[in-house]
């Protein structure tokens, strides 16, 4: 059995260890925010939070997850910071089709968090781990920027 906290909640599973998080998430927990992009860690479109840190569900097997704290775009959405990040990255329009959207939030939660004022090379870099082939970078950048100043004290 393998216990940890998920959006808030500890939560038990007897799947086999070496199953993936995301499969574990979308499957068990139908938790469907985090997508499968590439399924090699490329893309960002499956990140979670794990202990406050960005991490591509598809390479975490779930028997790393023990007494840690998983937090998915479900159980971010229900933040404060979520709403200015969603209602930021709609102004700047820095939102298309939608697939990476949630990784990108959680990246943006992950780079707010340490750094509620960072320069748009930080921005850049913050985010380099998630791809976006609709919307481009700068209007997410825009958007960050955007929520940084909205933000301020949130992060």
């Amino acid at each position: 059995m393998i216990k940890f906290k998920l959006n808030g909640s500890v939560v038990e599973t007897d799947a086999p260890s070496t199953v993936r998080l995301l499969d574990l998430l979308r499957e068990e927990f139908e938790l469907i925010g985090s997508k499968e992009g590439c399924g090699e860690g490329e893309c960002g479109a499956c990140s979670v939070l794990v202990d406050n840190l960005v991490q591509n569900s598809c390479l975490i097997p779930i028997g790393a997850l023990e007494g840690t704290d998983v937090q998915t775009i479900e159980g971010y959405s229900k933040t404060p910071q979520y709403q200015v990040l969603n209602e930021c990255y709609a102004t700047a329009g820095g939102v298309q089709c939608g697939f990476c959207t949630p990784g990108m939030i959680i990246a943006t939660e992950a780079l707010l968090s340490k750094n509620p004022h960072p320069s748009e090379e930080e921005i850049r870099e913050g985010i380099s781990g998630n791809l976006c082939r609709c919307t481009g970078y700068n209007m997410i950048v825009d958007a960050i920027q955007l929520a940084a100043k909205k933000g301020d004290g949130l992060w």
